[in-house]
């Protein structure tokens, strides 16, 4: 249990709230296709989520590269070709398969109920827009007071500005000076827990996402195994 009980809870979306490896997964194959490239095994792109759409297609294609750091004109035929068909196919199919993990809703609405007024928030390194839409059909949304993704802000987490951002947009919602020391973030992998780092929050890694051993590399001082876990580990 953490020592203190929050007062803002953050969460990771992709391997925290929500399941969505084989949807990613099969839009990246239907992009390497489309540019004539031979498909990845699942796991190997799953290794890859993480960083925003733009280094997942770019690690599919063996591109070091991030689009994000590049002016447009910069980035390679290749690549905007892969990437414009990646974004287009998962827009059309990020719901065919992904679903909350189990226990998900539960305990959010266990939170939700116990502290009706506690501010809590998605903060994702995925494009905002299949963020939200993901959230309103999987019936996430209503738990939120705001969902920000990888392209929200200037730079993606493991930047802390999204973050600090949160911090001080909950602080003008509840009427109180929130800190960084008021608030958990909650992710699955090590980019949440530098984030967590560098903002100077508490964090909680989630064991059953999508990258267990890049989150078990950062050594958290306190993960959980199940979302079930959530209300007792964060004294809620």
């Amino acid at each position: 249990m953490v020592s203190v009980p929050p007062r803002l809870l953050v969460f990771d979306l992709d391997g925290t709230l929500i399941d969505s490896s084989l949807d990613l997964c099969n839009s990246v194959n239907a992009a390497l296709t489309h540019v004539g490239k031979p498909s990845l095994p699942n796991p190997l792109i799953a290794s890859y989520i993480g960083d925003g759409a733009a280094m997942l297609v770019r690690r599919a294609l063996g591109d070091p590269n991030d689009l994000d750091a590049l002016h447009p004109t910069d980035c390679d035929q290749l690549f905007r070709r892969a990437f414009d068909f990646f974004l287009t196919y998962y827009r059309a199919h990020k719901l065919d398969n992904t679903r909350c993990y189990d226990g998900v809703l539960d305990a959010l609405t266990q939170i939700r109920d116990r502290n009706p007024h506690l501010p809590m928030a998605v903060l994702t390194n995925k494009p905002v827009n299949p963020s939200r839409d993901i959230c309103r059909a999987l019936g996430l949304e209503p738990f939120f007071f705001q969902n920000y993704g990888g392209n929200s802000f200037d730079t993606k987490k493991p930047d802390p500005a999204g973050l600090l951002t949160l911090i001080a947009e909950a602080s003008s919602l509840t009427g109180s000076a929130l800190t960084s020391e008021h608030t958990v973030m909650i992710g699955d992998s090590d980019v949440d827990a530098l984030t967590a780092q560098r903002a100077g929050t508490r964090f909680i890694g989630c064991t059953f996402g999508l990258a267990p051993a890049a989150l078990a590399a950062a050594q958290p001082e306190q993960t959980v195994d199940h979302a079930s876990e959530w209300p007792a580990t964060l004294g809620l």
